[in-house]
């Protein structure tokens, strides 16, 4: 298994944190150049983590910067934090992304009615141990539940990690309501809400809200695997998105470390986190009919 280290630069919680993943003390793409499958018999899988569990700050991969460095979102020049509604505080699992994947926003998936996201799939690790900002897990699929977010199909794949006490007990969705009592009823709360505070109206879920199958999330995970290899050889329209990375043959934008794009990243140069504003710790009870 490769090892992937993080190499920070600046302060979290500012416009200026960045954090690169490196393989072998060279900067890989987070988004391009980490492989999906982490065996040979793709039933592991690699994730980077993008947001620790219980944190508020919305962290997420750069589609526009080249390596797609890992920062924080911004809203009308100001940094995004998800807002605590009671009883959840921050994000309820370990929140990121499959590498090589891709929503395709020109594609309108048949079931959900609703064209990709243009993001990398999401994934929420379900495991007991919190994750850290760039690590990269090796985890087991357990199901997928299909946000429909402002209009856009949003992929939300359920994970445990492999090294998880229980990950031999977990399989399928339905392992997950045995052994986890009420995680995917929170899963689904959480995502209908937590835009509430912000303003913006409750989110709504194709099939129901349900969470379907391992095998359904394969699938949807292989579609999207199959997209991303499209954009990366330039048969898909990248729009804004770098597809700049290290190790992807046959790929338009493969570049060496002598190159240009290369030799400009930033030094690692980490700080200590800026003040996080105290309001971001409020709890907010959401009065909703369905929650």
């Amino acid at each position: 298994m490769a090892d992937y280290t993080t190499r920070v630069v600046g302060a979290a919680n500012t416009l200026e944190h960045r954090v690169f993943i490196e393989q072998g003390g060279k900067v890989v793409s987070p988004f391009h150049d980490i492989p999906l499958f982490a065996d040979e018999s793709k039933t592991i899988l690699n994730m980077i983590v993008e947001v620790p569990r219980w944190t508020n700050a919305k962290l997420e991969i750069s589609k526009e910067e080249a390596f797609n460095p890992i920062k924080q979102d911004i809203k009308k020049g100001k940094l995004r934090y998800v807002r605590n509604c009671f009883p959840h505080h921050g994000y309820i699992w370990n929140y990121g992304a499959f590498p090589q994947t891709w929503e395709d926003p020109s594609a309108q998936h048949a079931e959900t009615g609703a064209a990709g996201d243009n993001d990398p799939l999401d994934v929420c690790e379900i495991g007991e141990a919190v994750g850290t900002v760039g690590q990269v897990k090796q985890v087991k699929v357990l199901g997928i539940m299909a946000l429909l977010d402002e209009g856009e199909t949003d992929w939300k794949v359920l994970v445990v990690d492999v090294n998880d006490p229980l990950a031999a007990r977990l399989n399928d969705v339905e392992d997950v309501e045995r052994h986890l009592p009420g995680l995917i009823r929170a899963t689904n709360e959480w995502f209908r809400i937590y835009k509430i505070p912000d303003g913006k109206p409750e989110n709504v879920f194709a099939f129901s809200g349900e969470a379907k199958s391992k095998k359904y999330a394969v699938e949807i995970i292989h579609e999207c695997h199959e997209a991303w290899r499209k954009l990366i050889s330039g048969e898909a329209n990248k729009g804004d998105i770098s597809i700049v990375n290290t190790n992807v043959k046959g790929s338009k934008s493969l570049v060496s470390t002598s190159d240009e794009a290369y030799t400009t990243l930033p030094k690692a140069n980490p700080l200590p986190p800026a003040p996080i504003d105290p309001s971001i710790n409020k709890s907010f009870f959401i009065s909703s009919a369905s929650a």
